[in-house]
């Protein structure tokens, strides 16, 4: 049987620290996987396009925590499961959370629950409000490290569109009741080639699935053909999106679409005989039947 006698395994140095991972202290943390986020980050360089987003207005001698560290110490307080601001108030007292967000001095405290709620509401008008930031930016900010990771340029790209719900359990601002989750809920849009998310746009439960779609499309197929104008791109979704004005827009703009359809009379008219033949086929065999077939078809504005 193999036995490993490594006692300790190096990460990227803090300035002028070291980071070990060591198997022999008395005290450990549970949240030591987040170094493993910092790697990756310090490869994307994810945080430090998302500070450059933002503008800071604050006189700096007077601001005791750097817009960039408040931006990681929230976003790695999510990734490890923290999502109460409430949660800083300890937490902000974490070296490996002050190690993560980058703060120099690793016994100073963090910012509290006060001033994060303060960057949370970033945008909105009034004195308190220094930092501001562009919508434009944050609009691009996960299309571009999508981009710098092909080395050559892809012949296609698969655009897959999904909406799903994040629950609530509390009286919070456009909360609806969505009758398919059964459940109060957030119905997000989100938007991945492959793996990699390009958009998360979060938004009330109250509309329909494909709410914004478009826009959000438009402008990502806009960037993606700034870089490469002969990209072929396909859309894929479910029935939730299959929208005449989202495929109207797909087919003048040269973008493919692969969308399911809802049960209607005229589409069951048009797939009858092979409805027919996937009932005989399972009749048969007990199990699931699949039969394809093609028709044509166009939207109302082709």
């Amino acid at each position: 049987m193999t036995e490993c006698n490594q006692e300790t395994f190096a990460f990227t140095a803090h300035f002028s620290r070291r980071v070990e991972a060591g198997f022999t202290a008395d005290q450990v943390s549970s949240d030591g996987g987040a170094l493993l986020l910092r790697e990756v980050d310090r490869r994307i360089n994810l945080l430090g396009r998302l500070a450059g987003c933002f503008s800071d207005g604050r006189m700096p001698l007077l601001g005791k925590h750097q817009l960039s560290e408040m931006l990681a110490q929230r976003i790695y307080g999510l990734a490890l499961g923290y999502e109460d601001l409430n949660d800083h108030e300890q937490l902000r007292s974490d070296p490996l959370l002050a190690l993560l967000s980058g703060k120099r001095e690793l016994d100073e405290p963090l910012a509290g629950k006060s001033t994060l709620n303060r960057l949370e509401l970033t945008g909105r008008s009034g004195r308190y409000h220094k930092i501001g930031y562009s919508a434009d930016a944050l609009d691009r900010l996960l299309v571009d490290p999508y981009i710098e990771s092909h080395a050559a340029p892809p012949t296609q790209i698969v655009l897959d569109l999904d909406a799903t719900d994040i629950p609530l359990y509390g009286h919070q601002p456009e909360r609806f009741f969505h009758g398919y989750y059964n459940n109060y809920c957030y119905l997000p849009l989100y938007i991945f080639s492959g793996d990699q998310l390009l958009c998360a746009r979060l938004r009330p439960a109250s509309q329909d699935a494909a709410a914004g779609s478009l826009e959000e499309v438009s402008r990502i197929v806009a960037q993606l053909r700034e870089r490469w104008p002969e990209v072929k791109i396909v859309l894929r979704a479910d029935s939730g999106f299959c929208r005449e004005e989202l495929m109207a827009w797909c087919e003048h703009n040269h973008v493919g679409y692969v969308f399911g359809l809802a049960r209607n009379k005229r589409l069951a008219k048009i797939i009858g005989a092979e409805m027919h033949q996937a009932r005989l086929l399972h009749q048969t065999t007990g199990k699931a039947a699949r039969v394809f077939t093609e028709f044509s078809d166009r939207t109302k504005n082709s």
